[in-house]
Parts: C-alpha cells; structure tokens; sequence
C-alpha cells in the first residue's frame, strides 16, 4: 500500500500502539507528525485534555508538513479501579484524556481538511462495546469515542472527510505474559487466531482506514481482535 504524499498525525505516538501506527505509516511512505503528552524524541508535546493544546497541536503538524490528510487519534488511558470508591476526578481524568482529545483533534482537523476532505479514525476499544470489571470509566469512554466517530462521520461527510473507528482486542506489550499470566492464557485459548495483537496490527487497519482502498467507508467501527468477538460467551 503506497501513501506516499499523505501526511499523518498520530496521537499518543509514543504508546504501543500509536508507535505501532507510525511504524506501519511510515513504511507506507506516509510523512507522519508524531505527538506525545511528554517531551520525546522529534514527536510533538502536549496535553490533549487541553482544547486550545489540540487545536495548536493540529496547527503545528500542518505547518510542519504543509497539509494534513489524515488523523489517528490514539492518545489514551486505561487505568484499573472499582466503581466503589471511584470519585468524579477520576472518572473525568479518563473522560478528558481519551475522549476529550478525540473531540477536540478531530474539530481541528477538520477545519484543516474542509476543502480537500480526509481521514480520521480514533483507536476505541472492544471495550467500548464488552464491559470488563475495573474499566467502567475506560469502557464508558471508549463506546463514547465510537459513538463520537459516527456521529463526526455524519456531520463531515459532505466535506469529504471520513471518520471511522478501529477497536483493538487484547494487544502484546512487554511484560504482559509475566504481569498477567492468566489473562493472556485466557485470551490465547478464547481467540480463534490463537494469539494476541501487536501494535502492527492495529497500526494496518488504521492504514486501511487512511487509504483511497477504504475510500467508501465512514461511520465503521473496525474490530481488530483476533476474532474473540466471534466466541459466544453463554
């Protein structure tokens, strides 16, 4: 798949999963913006539960790269803890993180891609459709994003912008077979594939997305979960 020509912004570029979508953007030959929430490398910096900070964000990457044609919002959190005892604070410091940004980056870009269209897609979740114990605010924030990206996908389409979602299943990252030995032999033995995710893959489903391959589809949310949403669960 060649996106040469395209250029990127990748949020939360310095996760697993957003470093996977560089990864697989760049080998498109895609010019890619990575952001971070924390000053690293080339990639640039900011807080995305800040609105002003998204926009100057979007602002930054189309000067860098004279244009913005697509936008992967990965930024994100996924802390652990019960609904007793959770307090608003809490629950607001996942809302802002992972939906706010989302909100914010895409009312940016696309202002940014009005006149020539483009692609948008969030990294959401299973999640955001199967609740897990300790990630109310986490699921609650991930069917949020989805519904974000039909309800964007309606509004922007006439201007030939299409935004989609990508939910990743359980994706590999080190230490977690040591950290969570049960929950990865779970996960093996329940998903028809038999393995895990990496960050690529969900990095080439969100190439997919970007590219003139995808160009009919918006408003999609892009299960990428090694087939476990195919088990039933009675």
């Amino acid at each position: 798949m060649d996106l040469s020509g395209t250029t990127v912004l990748v949020t939360g570029a310095s996760g697993g999963i957003g470093a996977g979508a560089v990864r697989r953007f760049a080998a498109a030959g895609a010019t890619v913006v990575g952001h971070a929430h924390r000053a690293e490398g080339d990639f640039l910096r900011a807080d995305l539960t800040d609105e002003s900070a998204c926009h100057d964000l979007v602002a930054e990457a189309v000067r860098r790269t004279g244009g913005l044609d697509a936008v992967v919002n990965c930024a994100g959190v996924q802390p652990d803890q019960d609904l007793d005892g959770m307090t608003v604070a809490d629950w607001r410091a996942v809302v802002d993180t992972n939906v706010v940004s989302a909100f914010a980056v895409t009312q940016a870009a696309a202002r940014v891609m009005r006149g020539t269209g483009g692609s948008i897609t969030h990294i959401a979740s299973i999640q955001g459709t199967q609740p897990a114990a300790g990630h109310a605010h986490y699921c609650a924030s991930k069917a949020a994003v989805i519904m974000h990206a039909r309800s964007a996908a309606l509004e922007y389409g006439r201007f030939g912008i299409r935004v989609n979602t990508v939910s990743p299943g359980l994706v590999d990252r080190p230490g977690l077979a040591d950290a969570w030995p049960e929950g990865v032999a779970r996960w093996q033995a329940a998903a028809p594939l038999g393995r895990l995710g990496t960050p690529e893959d969900v990095g080439d489903a969100c190439v997919f997305l970007a590219s003139p391959f995808a160009r009919w589809i918006t408003g999609h949310d892009l299960v990428v979960d090694g087939g476990v949403g195919a088990r039933p669960t009675w």
